[in-house]
């Protein structure tokens, strides 16, 4: 477990200074799903990809992604059209959560948006175990 939580935030108000919110560039995860960036993939279907966190913040950390970002960059901006897609990365998320044997718990996080520190513009699920979690959490 690695960055400090103020980096975090720093990136976060980086990505919205940036307008990166709005943007339709490609996102980190666009070329991870594309296979331009190397990831450690640890499950992979038709609607979605789960890989290991570069800066995992407990010992179990994975980001479960939509590999089409069609317009879901936070979780504000859904709409009805993103349920089954939504549904399916929660889905995702447990089964992915059982392969990794995180039986005795979890946390799954969604940063929304600057203030929820989100720096990549890119819905993405945090899933986070194999360790207690201390409550509340903080950025």
């Amino acid at each position: 477990m690695s960055a400090a939580p103020h980096d975090e935030v720093l990136a976060a108000q980086e990505a919205h200074l940036k307008g990166l919110a709005d943007s339709e560039e490609r996102t980190i995860f666009d070329k991870i799903v594309s296979k331009e960036i190397p990831a450690t993939v640890i499950y992979e279907d038709s609607l979605a990809l789960a890989f290991r966190d570069i800066n995992p913040q407990a010992k179990t950390h994975f980001l479960v992604i939509p590999k089409i970002r069609a317009g879901l960059t936070r979780l504000s901006k859904s709409t009805e059209d993103h349920k089954a897609l939504l549904g399916h990365l929660m889905y995702t998320a447990a089964l992915v959560a059982k392969q990794e044997k995180l039986d005795a718990g979890y946390r799954v996080v969604v940063n929304d948006g600057v203030e929820g520190c989100q720096s990549v513009y890119h819905l993405h699920l945090h899933v986070l175990g194999g360790q207690q979690l201390s409550w509340p959490p903080g950025c």
